[in-house]
């Protein structure tokens, strides 16, 4: 099968069972398709379509987003995971809104933070109707088992091959929809476990379902043993109940969010307290719970404080609050914090 075969069945495919009714694919805008390609980075359809529709709601447009307080746009991300996509989705809307347009190039998509080539090709194929290659996870997988391509696709000279094999077989006509029909494929057939080859529109030339290799490509990445953290997170809480939250700096884990106080462990939490003079009235430690990103595990242990007196300790400023049941809607929370802060005044009601 050459690549004209394989561009004309999977346009047939998806003329017939494609996905054209998402919420990006209506309204088509260069700043939808980039939100919706930045939210899909890492996450599944059907947990991006309420966050791209809230999102879309609250900021229709890149001058709206751009004008956005940043702790705004992260209270709308909180959830979703990865927040330096928020962040840099954040800056790059800045920037598009300083210069007075949205960037039809590839060389000038890609100069925008949190824009990669594959990101880039996807907004100029769909939303300017130019002919570029993409090469996503979905893509990547496709490819990998057309081709019969071994090797982790992470792997430079892998990844070399696969960016020469999708500018190969990227059309000139239709190539915004080209661009839909390959993930859908990637997405809905070619799966990572449990393809459904049966349905495939190309399975006749699949050189993996040929060689019976279907099941072992894309090539994974050498499994290392994840490490782990150990860390304890302060609740300290007031006689009203409300938490005291710090701002986390910009860069690393849950950047730019608001959390409880993160200690290494009881004691400099307790000497934390010592410093700040609050005077804890009583303690109760929580169950240690774990959340693992994509790195690491963390064990966070959770430990209950109540402070008597609020005058004397640290109070509401820039980077630090008292939060209340409001705020856990509203602020940028990482999501095993605001689960914590939800059950704390669940309990407290």
């Amino acid at each position: 099968m050459n690549t004209i075969d394989f561009q004309q069945k999977l346009l047939a495919w998806f003329d017939v069972c494609g996905r054209k009714d998402l919420p990006w694919q209506r309204n088509i805008t260069p700043y939808r398709i980039w939100l919706s390609e930045i939210m899909l980075q890492q996450t599944q359809v059907i947990t991006v379509i309420a966050y791209f529709e809230a999102f879309t709601k609250k900021f229709p447009t890149v001058d709206a987003l751009a004008h956005a307080p940043v702790d705004e746009v992260l209270g709308l991300w909180s959830g979703l995971g990865y927040y330096a996509r928020a962040r840099n989705l954040h800056k790059s809307a800045q920037i598009i809104a300083e210069q007075g347009y949205f960037p039809n190039t590839l060389e000038a998509l890609v100069a925008l933070p949190g824009i990669g080539l594959s990101t880039a090709g996807a907004i100029m194929s769909i939303a300017f109707q130019k002919r570029q290659p993409i090469l996503d996870g979905n893509v990547k997988r496709v490819l990998t088992r057309f081709n019969a391509i071994s090797g982790w696709p992470g792997q430079a000279e892998v990844n070399k091959t696969l960016w020469a094999v999708s500018a190969d077989f990227t059309p000139i006509d239709r190539v915004a929809d080209y661009t839909q029909a390959i993930m859908d494929l990637g997405a809905t057939l070619c799966t990572r476990s449990k393809p459904q080859c049966v349905r495939c529109p190309v399975n006749t030339a699949c050189l993996a379902r040929l060689t019976d290799t279907v099941a072992v490509l894309p090539t994974p990445k050498v499994s290392k043993k994840i490490p782990v953290k150990h860390v304890t997170l302060l609740l300290l809480h007031n006689a009203a109940g409300h938490v005291l939250l710090e701002k986390r700096p910009s860069l690393g884990i849950w950047g730019g969010l608001w959390s409880v106080p993160e200690f290494s462990c009881l004691q400099s939490a307790h000497d934390w307290c010592v410093i700040n003079n609050i005077n804890i009235v009583k303690q109760h430690t929580l169950t240690t719970k774990r959340h693992t990103f994509s790195h690491y595990h963390l064990d966070y242990t959770p430990v209950l404080m109540c402070v008597d007196d609020v005058d004397n300790c640290v109070m509401d400023t820039e980077q630090n609050l008292w939060c209340t049941v409001e705020h856990t809607r509203s602020l940028g929370l990482a999501a095993p914090i605001k689960r914590l802060l939800q059950q704390h005044f669940k309990q407290r009601e």
